[in-house]
């Protein structure tokens, strides 16, 4: 190529702007709720991510079949490769044969930890197509409930795991007690709603549109991957846990320079928990100013402290379903609902 074609080329392209941000994703499917859970429905414990033994998942075990439904404990519980539930070829096997298997109903996953990306592209998810089944889990296991989301349109259920129940139910906390309770309420059909303690730095609105997020870690390392999000005209939920204030603010930095801010329907900032920083190296600013910073030139609701992420009071959430976010100054209310993105 010779110089005139060669500079003409590089014209071109910095008038078509940066290609991440400005690119659009192929639309979505139609998208697929798995049927609500009855008596008698059967669920899948499976280790995706990290290990965890039979003894470990046993309160879970039995609260589960409590509620009426049948428990089937995967190939990998109990089994441990370092920090994995088993090695990678144990934990897709395991995993695959939950999705092929046309009984199971729900597959949850036993805790997060770190490995479901190790899988993900080795796994096949079109039995789904045919048989949907709610997954269940959040975390790490955000890598699966993305890559749902994007690929088949499933919706799926980012919740508390097998690792949150308490020991001894009797004595579970109140809002320990609600959040692993409204697992079942999703399960079951119950329209999700949620009445949130108003934060000082919300920007009220309301939207209606599909909602999608999880763990901000994870999330930012799928970009440009299969598994990626497409965030726009969406309610994006976010949340984390052991991170230093800095890379927090690295990370909503790169979502605002992937374009993930640019065209939200609206922002859930949930839990996070902030390592302390060093001496003589502090950041100087909290989430709160971090957030606040990059969504200035934005113009939709945020919602700050919203109780999901790594804490107590981490509620179910159907992931890709529409929800209305109503944001005012008094109030904030998450609903599960229907219709067309709107933002106001």
């Amino acid at each position: 190529m010779n110089r005139k074609n060669f500079l003409s080329s590089l014209l071109a392209i910095g008038a078509a702007g940066p290609m991440l941000a400005s690119s659009k994703a192929a639309p979505l499917n139609p998208l697929i709720i798995p049927p609500n859970l009855s008596t008698g429905d059967t669920i899948g414990i499976t280790c995706p991510a990290g290990d965890i033994t039979v003894k470990e998942i046993q309160p879970a075990i039995q609260l589960i079949q409590s509620w009426g439904f049948r428990i089937r404990i995967g190939d990998t519980v109990g089994k441990k490769d370092f920090i994995f539930g088993g090695t990678d070829a144990e934990r897709a096997a395991d995993f695959q044969q939950m999705l092929r298997d046309p009984d199971l109903s729900a597959i949850l996953c036993a805790r997060g930890g770190y490995g479901a990306v190790h899988l993900i592209d080795q796994l096949d998810f079109s039995p789904l197509t045919q048989h949907p089944k709610w997954i269940i889990g959040f975390s790490d296991i955000t890598v699966i409930l993305c890559h749902l989301h994007t690929n088949l349109n499933l919706a799926s259920i980012h919740s508390k795991m097998c690792n949150s129940f308490p020991d001894d139910w009797s004595k579970a906390e109140p809002i320990q007690a609600e959040c692993i309770l409204s697992i079942r309420q999703a399960l079951t059909g119950g329209k999700m709603e949620y009445n949130v303690t108003p934060h000082p730095q919300n920007r009220p609105g309301r939207a209606t549109a599909p909602l999608i997020g999880g763990n901000l870690k994870t999330i930012e390392s799928l970009a440009g991957t299969r598994s990626d999000i497409d965030t726009a005209g969406k309610i994006l939920f976010v949340e984390d846990t052991g991170e230093y204030l800095y890379s927090i603010d690295r990370m909503f930095w790169h979502l605002q320079r992937t374009g993930k801010l640019d065209r939200l329907a609206a922002l859930v900032v949930g839990g996070f928990k902030v390592k302390p920083d060093d001496a003589g190296e502090e950041f100087g600013h909290s989430v709160y100013d971090i957030v606040a910073e990059r969504i200035k030139p934005y113009a939709y609701p945020v919602c700050f402290d919203f109780p999901v992420g790594h804490q107590k009071n981490n509620y179910a959430l159907k992931y890709g379903m529409p929800h209305v976010l109503d944001v005012q100054q008094g109030s904030v209310k998450l609903t599960e609902g229907t219709g067309l993105t709107t933002a106001s």
